[in-house]
């Protein structure tokens, strides 16, 4: 009793210090969120340039950081696709700062006029886009969140706080602090962005009651299990990304070179992505002539194939199971079904998809624009893969994620969607009758 009395003071204790700790640095992101706002845009850019500058003088700091967590992620067995979404290399850490100068050379939001208009009695009233304020980032393995998410955050004019997940630690931390320097640079307080200094998982928790104020809006990114959690114990708004269950429909008016290019490319091209699809949909009527070629070419680039039965009477493939329709490989694996048309598939994606990403292939100009209109998802594509769905294909030179929710922000979030609005009112001595 008298041990385990002991334990319990300790763990208070240590909740205790974590929970000030957290505090304090809400406080200062808080602080540094209104010195980011009233900065001028080419201050901001100016930040985002020396961040640029920073991570590339830093990649070998990086790349070693990385080396650690990969190194501890084989040893503790992970899969394939968790490595690759964990793994750094030289091209990739210039890929993070090329795309942090896309968002530099972005307009900046802050301050643009969204809608203006002048009411019978003369008052001026206008829309202007303003920052949210200070935003809470939980992540999983993706290091190179990191530095998107800061750039989006800054060209917006909010502060960021960063909690990655243990896999990614080391490399967040590298990251993080070539990020940090960056503002000091560009006279911008470096506590705008603020990386969780612990892996105690009781620090999600204290993000997501909000750090006594501190933080607007959470955005989670990773598994299920993370966005359910976040979701669920959440008590400030949440832009949820959640796991992309994609979709490919192969219509019947397919142009069959693009079927096959687009359906391989939309799993194979990186399966770890979100964007990646996860379920093959075939009509019926040209099912016979395209679904075994491209089944050939998915199972040579070592794809598993799950089929339903009538996929299966055309391609040597395993059973798909009813949790197969709703599933987040994230590796080589892809189900596959054959439907009566364009309504079945339709009513596929509604019934088991995650309202994320779908493609149709087809150059039936009618049922494309069906099928835009009635798929209830984030993004929807004609004729064009799945791994489109990326912010900085886009053009928004990165995301902080892919939003499946329907209020504030959908699809990919950028600096724009990283903003809230106010109402300017301009009057000449109004005084209301």
């Amino acid at each position: 009793m008298r041990l385990a009395a002991k334990r319990g003071f300790a763990y208070i204790f240590l909740m205790t210090a974590l929970s000030a700790q957290l505090l304090a640095l809400g406080q200062r992101a808080r602080l540094a969120a209104k010195a980011v706002r009233d900065a001028s845009a080419d201050t901001r850019t100016a930040a985002l340039l020396a961040m640029a500058a920073r991570l590339r003088a830093a990649a070998p700091a990086i790349l070693s950081a990385n080396a650690g967590d990969v190194a501890r992620a084989r040893a503790e067995g992970k899969v394939d696709s968790f490595i690759d979404r964990l793994a750094l290399d030289a091209g990739r850490v210039e890929a993070i700062a090329r795309g942090v100068e896309t968002i530099a050379a972005q307009a900046d939001p802050v301050g643009a006029v969204m809608a203006e208009w002048t009411r019978p009695n003369g008052l001026k009233i206008a829309r202007v886009r303003t920052p949210i304020g200070v935003i809470g980032m939980i992540f999983e393995s993706r290091p190179n969140v990191a530095a998107d998410a800061s750039a989006l955050s800054l060209r917006a004019g909010n502060a960021l706080i960063l909690r990655g997940g243990s896999d990614s630690a080391l490399s967040v931390a590298a990251i993080g602090e070539a990020l940090r320097a960056a503002l000091d640079d560009a006279g911008l307080p470096h506590d705008a962005i603020q990386i969780v200094p612990t892996n105690d998982r009781a620090a999600v928790g204290l993000m997501l009651g909000g750090l006594g104020g501190a933080i607007d809006v959470i955005i989670p990114r990773g598994g299920k299990s993370l966005v359910a959690r976040v979701q669920e114990e959440a008590r400030v708004p949440v832009f949820a990304h959640l796991e992309g269950v994609c979709h490919t429909y192969v219509h019947a008016g397919a142009d069959a070179r693009k079927a096959v290019d687009i359906s391989v490319n939309a799993k194979m091209r990186r399966v770890s992505v979100c964007g990646a699809t996860e379920t093959l949909l075939i009509d019926r009527a040209v099912a016979p002539a395209l679904l075994p070629e491209i089944a050939r070419v998915l199972t040579s680039q070592g794809c598993e194939l799950r089929g339903d039965d009538e996929a299966r009477a055309l391609y040597d493939m395993a059973p798909a199971s009813e949790d197969d329709w709703r599933t987040e490989y994230l590796a080589p694996i892809l189900s596959v079904r054959v439907v009566s048309g364009i309504d079945a598939a339709i009513a596929h994606i509604g019934a088991h998809g995650s309202q994320h990403t779908e493609c149709i292939v087809t150059e039936d100009q009618a049922a494309a624009e069906q099928f835009l209109r009635e798929v209830d998802s984030a993004i929807v594509l004609h004729n064009a893969s799945t791994q489109f769905a990326d912010g900085g294909e886009f053009g928004f030179g990165g995301e902080i994620g892919i939003a499946t929710g329907r209020l504030h922000a959908r699809g990919p979030v950028g600096a724009e969607q990283l903003t809230t609005f106010k109402y300017v009112v301009r009057g000449q001595g109004h005084i209301r009758p």
